[in-house]
């Protein structure tokens, strides 16, 4: 009796059977490694204690790294609607990581800062994004990294007129 032939292994970054890394678009490589660098961040930040983290908090915290913002601008930032940034923020708040204040120049809104958990929080992200860089620069070689970082940021600064655009979500 013979044996069946064994169907190769695929995986759901296979590419049509090519050998892995050949011919897949850069595109596809990037959200690849940004779902690696944010799944390593997620299970770091859970194995140490901040395991009611969602993803979503990460572009707040972005947003409030440098000062107060509103809801509205969060919003904007993020491209949801209000009510979905609202909710967003409820729950940050809700679990400490935000303080909501009367905004002196305009009292019918409230500004949004990180607060002291909010910025542990924040360094705790940082902390862990360098773990990774540092992790990645061992596998790919710490000079080649430097050279995509180099790279990728010449191009987002000519895409962007010289500027860093915010990091938003793709819904």
């Amino acid at each position: 009796m013979s044996k069946p032939s064994e169907a190769p292994a695929t995986s759901p970054g296979d590419v049509s059977g090519e050998e892995p890394g050949e011919g897949i678009a850069l595109a596809r490589l990037l959200a690849m490694g940004f779902r690696l660098a944010i799944t390593g961040l997620h299970e770091r930040l859970a194995e140490r204690g901040w395991d009611d983290v969602r993803p979503p908090y990460g572009f707040v915290l972005l947003a409030l790294r440098t000062g107060p913002s509103t809801v509205t601008d969060v919003a904007a930032l993020m491209g949801m609607t209000k009510q979905a940034a609202s909710q967003l923020v409820d729950a940050m708040a809700q679990s400490g990581y935000l303080v909501r204040t009367v905004d002196e120049s305009d009292r019918r809104q409230r500004a949004l800062s990180l607060s002291a958990k909010g910025r542990t929080l924040l360094g705790a992200v940082e902390e862990i994004y360098a773990e990774i860089e540092a992790e990645w620069a061992d596998m790919a070689g710490g000079d080649d990294l430097r050279t995509t970082r180099d790279a990728l940021t010449r191009i987002v600064l000519t895409a962007n007129d010289g500027a860093l655009p915010a990091v938003r979500p793709t819904w």
